[in-house]
């Protein structure tokens, strides 16, 4: 089966990232109110690791195992949202944006546009997210998609260098 590798939303267009986003990412990634929410990302940004990850997305979207979109608006990327972690029939769901970005429902957007994808041209029947308990901006985006709370744990958080407090969640298809 051929997945597409553009989405559209009402205001958005979804595209599977290329290699050469990684300096809009490193951009992005470069203002810590953006980084401090990320688990995973380095902070600052380091450029070579980035670019080492997007040239990696086309070999994940060819495995099956991560599908990763630029959000773009108005022509100009503005974050991504990814489904990873991809195996027996779940993903993990993420999301990041520019900070004007934020407070504009382009995060639920982008989400929402990722979830159908998951859903229905991936054939996953469940999906996990999360996120840092102090971001309750994104604990919203994830219970109006339907996202169902888990509860609380602790984990470690890259560009913090710390253990963090973070909020699991589900959807089941």
């Amino acid at each position: 089966m051929t997945l597409p590798r553009v989405l559209r939303t009402e205001r958005l267009v979804l595209r599977a990232t290329e290699a050469e986003d990684w300096r809009r990412a490193v951009e992005i990634q470069s203002d810590w109110n953006v980084t401090r929410n990320l688990r995973m990302a380095a902070f600052p940004p380091d450029a070579e690791e980035t670019r080492a990850w997007f040239a990696s997305h086309a070999e994940e979207w060819r495995n099956g195992t991560a599908y990763r979109f630029a959000i773009v608006f108005d022509g100009r990327p503005i974050g991504v949202t990814d489904i990873d972690g991809i195996g027996a029939g779940e993903g993990s769901l993420g999301y990041w944006l520019e900070e004007p970005a934020w407070g504009k429902g382009y995060a639920s957007e982008a989400a929402r546009g990722l979830v159908a994808f998951a859903f229905t041209q991936v054939g996953l029947t469940a999906l996990r997210s999360g996120h840092v308990v102090d971001n309750e901006a994104s604990g919203r985006v994830l219970t109006r998609l339907g996202f169902v709370s888990l509860g609380e744990g602790t984990t470690w958080s890259r560009s913090r260098r710390s253990e963090i407090r973070h909020r699991r969640y589900r959807l089941e298809r």
